[in-house]
């Protein structure tokens, strides 16, 4: 049964063993996946007997058959100035400011460090040199210049990065990440973490079927969205075109990367939200925003 491609609640199942440090009860997988006890019961009965997980856990076989949708690097995003950071942004890139004495990226490289993601990229453009200093961390990290950083909005960085996005996440440097169990080895489909909320001013989707169908500014029902996606390979092979296809559209270099895959070239992808909440991540877009983090800047 090596190599078969995984049902999704087989994958959902195994990926939660997996992350488990303990092996779990059918109750808490049912609880941690949503599924119901007795759909957990039924694709346990099945991953057992495709000899992909027994009671000591999951097998070789299941691994292998988990080895698809591992997720391979790590693209961050941290080129532009953060101009509404300023008067801190000035001496210091976004990524860089700390909270609370942690540098905003630290959060999110920790998660991706500590599931053993070694291939981590982050495209840097303003005072570029500064984010040398975090390899005395984080020595594994390949930087990528992005010399038009101060002329284009982040697309220009996903251009300089697009040959990367196959089973890749993407995330934006300004986050503080709370729940670093968001970040997993495994992702079963393309998708973006989103905050389901009733009303929000902010970048939202609108979902079908937990599928992305419109990506605004501003809505009632709808997701929050926040810049951490992953990328299959499939949808990776694409974005390497369409971004290009974009960049280079009348007025491309003002564009979003992420409107690339959800409004653009929206028909070439299915991108699902991957919900968290809004206890389990920040955005730290403004100097209000990080004076109410850190009572330091006031």
């Amino acid at each position: 049964m090596e190599n078969q491609t995984l049902t999704r609640k087989e994958f959902d199942v195994l990926n939660f063993v997996e992350s488990s440090h303990k092996l779990p009860t059918q109750r808490e997988i049912a609880e941690a996946t949503q599924m119901s006890l007795g759909s957990v019961n039924r694709t346990v009965n099945i991953l057992i007997e495709n000899e992909m997980l027994n009671n000591n856990g999951i097998t070789a076989t299941g691994y292998s058959c988990l080895e698809p949708y591992r997720v391979k690097r790590v693209i961050f995003l941290a080129a532009g100035f953060g101009s509404r950071l300023v008067p801190v942004s000035l001496n210091t890139p976004k990524a860089l400011v700390r909270v609370q004495g942690k540098r905003i990226i630290d959060t999110l490289l920790d998660a991706v460090t500590n599931i053993g993601i070694e291939e981590i990229y982050i495209v840097r453009g303003y005072l570029s040199e500064q984010f040398d200093q975090l390899l005395y961390k984080y020595p594994t990290i390949k930087f990528i210049e992005n010399p038009i950083y101060n002329e284009s909005n982040n697309i220009s960085s996903a251009m300089c990065a697009r040959h990367l996005l196959q089973n890749a996440y993407v995330m934006e440097a300004d986050l503080i990440l709370y729940n670093p169990s968001l970040i997993q080895k495994y992702q079963y489909t393309s998708n973006f973490l989103g905050v389901p909320t009733g009303t929000t001013n902010d970048w939202c989707v609108e979902t079908r079927n937990n599928v992305i169908t419109k990506f605004k500014v501003g809505g009632t029902n709808c997701h929050h969205v926040f810049g951490i996606s992953y990328w299959n390979k499939e949808d990776g092979a694409k974005l390497y075109e369409d971004i290009k296809a974009v960049y280079e559209m009348p007025g491309g270099k003002e564009r979003y990367w992420d409107q690339v895959p959800l409004e653009y070239c929206q028909n070439n992808y299915r991108v699902e939200v991957r919900e968290c909440s809004f206890d389990d991540i920040f955005e730290v877009d403004t100097y209000s925003d990080l004076k109410k983090l850190d009572k330091s800047y006031n």
